[in-house]
């Protein structure tokens, strides 16, 4: 054997190993198939066309099941989905450490409301002010007056959401004056179809060219392609894919993910009027500048995460989520047992200073009869009612569309649990049409 020969030999048999390794990492990735579960607007904007170019490339299948945020990033964790579709970046809570969130393009969160309505523009600081509960006409922002009905997504997880949120408050958790919820964007988009005086938030790309909803500019700038792509539009946002680094699967996800980052996956994405992520550098750039000037134009400040109050607790699942939002039962509940007990600790204080003024009718039962003989007319019957602290001659409120017990309470500068004890509510539930006592005239 020549020394030549001998010499080249190695090479060409490292070669040759290295060459059978990526047949072999191919064919083992042609054969397998990926489960990719997440939120409406990363399966619509990036995965649905993204799966099936990486599939004719010959890499293997995406099986989708688009739903949520929530229950993508819950699928993940559990070892249910392989990857999850997010419009955020992690929270920042305990049940998310395992997580990777990477971001793959820029979107826009866009305000939607129906064709019909007249409103134009919307400032950061109105928007800020709607979400707050402080704005709930649509004359207060140029339109007819109308209750706004403010729609969003229940789970405060919710990439759309929590992404806007985090934006107009300097938190993702922030709660908000929105009774109508839905699962999904979808959902929400199908509500504000139907409601002239609707109004949430979606992303561009899942809205662009729907004749059936309007996309409102912020501070007069529209959403599109090329005012998310340099930066005009403020509420723009990345979209994620999430991995777990330690799944069954974790070096085929990867490999997704690298394509979802690459030239091939760049003109898909372009496709549904996104920007690739990789091309915007600029908006990286801009980006903690952008968050800090909006914060500031609204009166908010950024509110670190808190390790006590997480958005759910380790393990949570989608339907606890659900639980937590800002208008669950459960924190309804929460919410009237403080005011329950703030107005007890009130009315302590006011029994304490009027006793000696007021005569006390304690221990007088409410059923109690004042009567010399049955069916005397000349008396009446003693209710508990006959030392009810209601306003005398109170103000009246006739209840909207779109009104909540909280919003009547805000708009009237009372308390809720006020309204509750002057109206002899057992809820916070009120009807349209019903007529309230708000205070005194």
């Amino acid at each position: 054997m020549s020394v030549r020969l001998a010499r080249l030999l190695p090479v060409t048999l490292i070669g040759a190993c290295l060459a059978t390794a990526t047949v072999a990492k191919t064919a083992a990735s042609a054969g397998t198939t990926l489960t990719w579960r997440g939120d409406v607007t990363t399966a619509h904007g990036v995965v649905v066309d993204v799966a099936e170019a990486w599939q004719k490339a010959g890499h293997g299948r995406i099986a989708l099941q688009t739903f949520n945020t929530a229950s993508g990033l819950d699928a993940v964790r559990s070892g249910a989905a392989d990857l999850a579709g997010a419009a955020r970046g992690s929270s920042g809570n305990p049940d998310e450490a395992g997580l990777t969130f990477t971001p793959v393009a820029w979107d826009g969160l866009v305000m939607i409301t129906h064709p019909a309505n007249p409103v134009h523009n919307i400032t950061l600081a109105q928007l800020h002010d709607i979400y707050y509960g402080k704005i709930t006409n649509w004359s207060q922002v140029g339109g007819k007056n109308e209750p706004i009905d403010l729609y969003a997504v229940a789970s405060p997880g919710d990439g759309v959401e929590f992404s806007l949120r985090k934006l107009l408050f300097g938190r993702g958790t922030q709660p908000v004056a929105a009774p109508r919820l839905y699962v999904n964007t979808t959902k929400l988009q199908e509500g504000v179809t139907l409601d002239p005086r609707g109004l949430g938030v979606t992303t561009l790309s899942n809205v662009s060219g729907n004749s059936k909803v309007k996309m409102i500019p912020i501070n007069g700038v529209a959403p599109s392609a090329s005012s998310v792509a340099n930066g005009s539009y403020p509420l723009f946002t990345p979209l994620y894919l999430v991995t777990r680094s330690d799944g069954p699967k974790a070096e085929q996800t990867q490999e997704f993910v690298d394509f979802v980052n690459g030239d091939k996956a760049s003109a898909v994405i372009r496709r549904h009027g996104l920007v690739p992520y990789q091309d915007g550098s600029a908006l990286a750039a801009m980006d903690s500048s952008r968050r800090a000037r909006i914060l500031a134009e609204v009166g908010a400040r950024p509110v670190p995460p808190s390790s006590g109050t997480p958005v759910s607790a380790p393990g949570a699942t989608y339907a606890s989520r659900v639980a937590v939002a800002p208008t669950s039962e459960r924190t309804l509940a929460a919410r009237k047992a403080l005011d329950e007990r703030r107005a007890a600790e009130a009315a302590a204080k006011a029994k304490a200073a009027e006793a000696a003024a007021a005569p006390s009718l304690a221990g007088v039962s409410g059923k109690a009869t004042t009567v010399e003989r049955a069916g005397d007319s000349r008396f009446g019957k003693v209710t508990a009612t006959a030392y009810d602290p209601t306003p005398a001659g109170g103000k009246a409120y006739t209840v909207s569309r779109g009104d909540t017990l909280f919003s009547i309470a805000r708009k009237h500068a009372v308390d809720v649990a006020e309204l509750r004890r002057w109206n002899h509510l057992s809820s916070d539930q009120v009807k349209p049409g019903q007529v309230l006592v708000v205070g005194q005239r």
